[in-house]
């Protein structure tokens, strides 16, 4: 199957049928397309018949605007195209989807929220690499799952009938939303009725995430010890065994509700716990009184209870690893960056939404208390282990993952922990929108879509 890039224009229908395609002579000849038979025209999971008619000395497409807006363009995008004589079928694209979680029509500028930078870049990449995307949220869905109605930029942000998307990328950030029998409906059709793809399709929870990892003995190097926390016997244990543990909600997200125990020379437990002025502390006689004091939590949070590790630390402040790991244009994990977080002063987590900092790993490295025979190595290490842990999540996971955030430590010795893993790394607006340059992050979500769209 034969594919190159292309610019698509638009005409008004008149001497020309609607239903006619205008391609170069040159590209039809190199194809072989044939132009005195009825072909398919694919976009997503539009279908339409059409009769191909060459133009002598022109390099792109000509479509009429009648045929363009039942497609959903409404510009002159470069797309990638490929002929398959075998199904006779012209396919231009690759469309993606962009499902998230809302929406806010009344302030055009910023229709997402805090990620409307993070579309529009992704829409200037689309429009760089040769692929068209579109953003919609759950509620935008038709229950024929046939069209849906999706935010498109055409000189500023609208809404218009979109097929469904050859790729659609699923950014929700609420479980609720992820669970309505709408959506994991509509997820499972574009992939058995429309014959396309949905990555990132759920969240993972912390207790998911390190049973799955339990079952390959060449990742359970990176993991602490560490269990559902389902009772007094499981606290009595990590609190024997370790002079720290964290209980770290299975669900939770930015640093929320992380309480950290401590047992103190004397017998009683301390325990820190994260809130929105910096930390509450508490102290218990004894460990049947800390179980009584936190067995409140326990009925409406699900925790999982993991050992402390004896991390760096910049000037007493916990630095630890975020690795955003994404498949490439060849359907390979690769390590797209890695950067340190650097606790807040008081914070004992290193979540920006905790007051926490970013630093570039060679830097915080070289400025920890990390064993200088450690250091020239740490990044090379951190980009091994977040490597070899995306790959064995991807052999174990069912579902399918595009991008996985990958939180690691290190201790003092120089060896690398699995902190978490995030299946929708933040796309937070945190980066000023420049539209001559695209984060390789961005880029490369734009190649894996070509990959499974095949174009």
């Amino acid at each position: 199957m034969s594919k190159k890039k292309i610019s698509v224009h638009m005409f008004k229908p008149g001497i020309v049928q609607e239903h006619t395609i205008l391609l170069g002579e040159r590209l039809i000849k190199l194809w072989k397309i044939p132009t005195n038979r009825p072909l398919q025209l694919a976009f997503g999971s539009f279908r339409q018949e059409i009769i191909v008619s060459p133009i002598p000395k022109f390099t792109g497409m000509r479509i009429s605007t009648t045929l363009s807006s039942q497609m959903g363009i409404h510009s002159a995008p470069i797309l990638r195209i490929s002929y398959n004589a075998g199904s006779r079928t012209l396919r231009i694209g690759p469309l993606i989807g962009v499902m998230i979680s809302r929406d806010y029509p009344d302030t055009p500028d910023k229709p997402f929220g805090s990620i409307s930078l993070f579309c529009r870049e992704l829409v200037n990449a689309c429009k760089k690499q040769g692929a068209y995307v579109y953003f919609f949220t759950p509620d935008q869905i038709n229950p024929n799952h046939s069209t849906i109605q999706g935010w498109i930029y055409d000189n500023g942000w609208r809404v218009t009938e979109m097929p469904i998307a050859d790729v659609v990328n699923n950014r929700l950030t609420s479980r609720k939303l992820e669970n309505k029998s709408s959506v994991q409906h509509f997820m499972k059709e574009v992939k058995s009725l429309h014959g396309g793809h949905v990555f990132n399709e759920k969240f993972l929870d912390k207790t998911e995430v390190f049973d799955y990892l339990k079952q390959n003995s060449s990742l359970t190097r990176f993991m602490p010890e560490s269990y559902s926390l389902n009772g007094y016997e499981v606290l009595k244990k990590m609190c024997t065994r370790y002079p720290v543990v964290f209980l770290k909600p299975v669900r939770g997200s930015l640093g929320k509700g992380i309480i950290r125990i401590s047992k103190q020379p004397n017998g009683t437990f301390h325990s820190l716990s994260t809130s929105v002025g910096g930390t509450h502390r508490q102290i218990y006689a004894n460990l049947p009184k800390l179980f009584s004091g936190i067995s409140g939590k326990m009925k409406s949070t699900r925790y999982q209870i993991q050992q402390g590790l004896n991390l760096i630390d910049h000037g007493k402040r916990p630095v630890d690893f975020r690795a955003l790991v994404q498949k490439n244009g060849s359907g390979k994990w690769n390590i797209t960056s890695i950067v340190a977080r650097i606790a807040g002063g008081n914070h004992f987590v290193s979540n920006l939404a905790r007051g926490g900092s970013l630093s570039n790993v060679k830097e915080a490295v070289n400025k920890s208390n990390m064993p200088l025979a450690s250091k020239n190595s740490a990044y090379a290490n951190l980009h091994q282990a977040a490597l070899q842990i995306a790959t064995g999540l991807d052999t174990l996971i069912p579902e399918h993952f595009g991008e996985l955030g990958i939180d690691l430590a290190m201790d003092t010795t120089g060896r690398i922990w699995l902190l978490e893993v995030n299946s929708k790394p933040s796309k937070n607006d945190n980066t000023p929108l420049n539209e001559q340059k695209i984060r390789p992050s961005v880029r490369q979500l734009i190649q894996y879509c070509c990959y499974l769209s095949d174009l």
